[in-house]
């Protein structure tokens, strides 16, 4: 049995639309679903209607093992699926179970929007063919709030074609600097019509990976930040060489938006989460069957600078008045053998064992789930929940890199504008 946590934190202050939904306590649980009892649960997801024809499999498979409980399913696109929770939170409404995202654990968790799910897990939510790094990530204040259904990692892809081309070699490893001699190998092959990559330093990720190396991270457990200007100064130094012609020129990757500088061949290499190879086969066409895929970078050998992070959870609402029901539910979307069929990789690599096994994998899902163990090594304690804002400095982190990019801002002035724009997110 998995052991209970600590209480979470009650609502905060904040003044948002979230803090005025108050607090909920956690019911006490009554330890197992009672099979006899019928109830109905609202399940909202966002994604397509190739997903929701997925959910609406999975639901009709969950109702063969329990029949009593009727779902009624909704799903949005991203941006609306988050304006609606809101609406709802401030009206205490929220579905019974959601698809949730590791970016609003936090916000929604410590205004007592979230049912507390520790007591469920080891009973009604297996935990067996979940590893224990897996449960630690829906963790927050030592409270299980989310149950991952499925991982990625930070990782390198590259563009086989076009390091055939420029008679380059896959990257062979080693350190941040390594890296950006060999970009530079494949722009300096290429005579102008592609580059060997992205200035790095332009995602926060990469800047987390150093971080990582040297023993902290982006911001501690009680959101502070764990770095200075100082260290901010040096990591956006770094890219100079980059921006200054090694790196694709920012004019030519806008000119190539919404689609990005790898998967229009502009650049041979692409730092991301690894569950976005199917968009970038996708997006580059019938003339690419594979990428390479490889670790990123390493600031220290032996770093556990990488970790898994969800793609989505499930999280139940605080105040549903089926938990036990809910949490069966979640059980079946994250672990059974169904869902794995069902969902393959729609939804990310399965967390579960259960699932991952049920699961038919592509040649791309393969090579992601093989990548993924390669870096086992590498692979440390996922960081602290992220903090409430998180998601509006790491846009801002990235308007920063296009303005160094665009040689329109001085990195002194871009770590005071990121310090300024920080300072109102941890302090609002």
């Amino acid at each position: 049995m998995f052991s209970k946590r600590a209480l979470a934190a009650v609502a905060l202050a904040t003044g948002s639309v979230i803090a005025l939904a108050g607090c909920a306590g956690s019911p006490e649980p009554a330890g197992t679903y009672d099979p006899d009892e019928k109830v109905s649960l609202d399940l909202a997801f966002w994604g397509n209607d190739v997903r929701a024809d997925l959910y609406n499999k999975a639901i009709d498979a969950f109702n063969e093992k329990y029949p009593n409980i009727k779902v009624s399913t909704s799903f949005l696109a991203f941006p609306e699926f988050w304006e609606k929770r809101q609406t709802e939170a401030a009206g205490k409404n929220l579905p019974d179970v959601m698809q949730f995202d590791y970016s609003y654990l936090r916000q929604y968790s410590e205004n007592g929007l979230l049912l507390d799910l520790d007591p469920y897990l080891g009973g009604i939510i297996e935990t067996d063919p979940l590893p224990q790094n897996i449960l630690d990530i829906g963790v927050v204040n030592d409270t299980t709030y989310g149950i991952a259904t499925s991982t990625n990692a930070w990782g390198l892809f590259t563009n086989p074609v076009l390091l055939e081309k420029a008679g380059v070699d896959e990257f062979p490893g080693g350190s941040w600097d390594d890296y950006t001699a060999w970009m530079k190998d494949i722009t300096d092959a290429s005579g102008g019509e592609y580059w060997g990559g992205s200035d790095y330093t332009g995602r926060i990720q990469n800047f987390e990976l150093q971080l990582r190396a040297e023993g902290g991270n982006l911001f501690t457990e009680d959101g502070k930040p764990g770095f200075d200007e100082a260290r901010l100064k040096a990591f956006w130094e770094e890219g100079q060489s980059i921006r200054d012609g090694i790196g694709a020129p920012q004019q030519t990757v806008e000119e190539a938006l919404p689609l990005g500088p790898f998967d229009t061949a502009i650049t041979a290499s692409e730092l991301t989460w690894d569950n976005f190879g199917a968009g970038y086969l996708g997006n580059l066409g019938e003339s690419y069957t594979e990428l390479g895929l490889v670790a990123p970078p390493v600031t220290e050998e032996g770093a556990k600078d990488l970790y898994l992070k969800p793609s989505m959870l499930h999280s139940i609402a605080a105040n549903t008045d089926h938990p036990e029901a809910a949490a069966t539910l979640v059980n079946f979307l994250v672990n059974s053998p169904e869902s794995g069929e069902i969902f393959g990789t729609n939804r990310g690599l399965p967390a579960s064992e259960t699932a991952l096994a049920a699961a038919d994998l592509d040649p791309l899902s393969q090579q992601v789930k093989a990548y993924e163990e390669s870096i086992a090594d590498r692979l440390g304690d996922a960081p602290p929940v992220p903090i409430v804002g998180y998601g509006t400095l790491e846009e801002k982190f990235r308007q920063l890199g296009v303005e160094l990019n665009f040689g329109t801002m001085t990195v002194d002035e871009a770590v005071s504008q990121f310090f300024t724009e920080m300072d109102v997110a941890l302090n609002s």
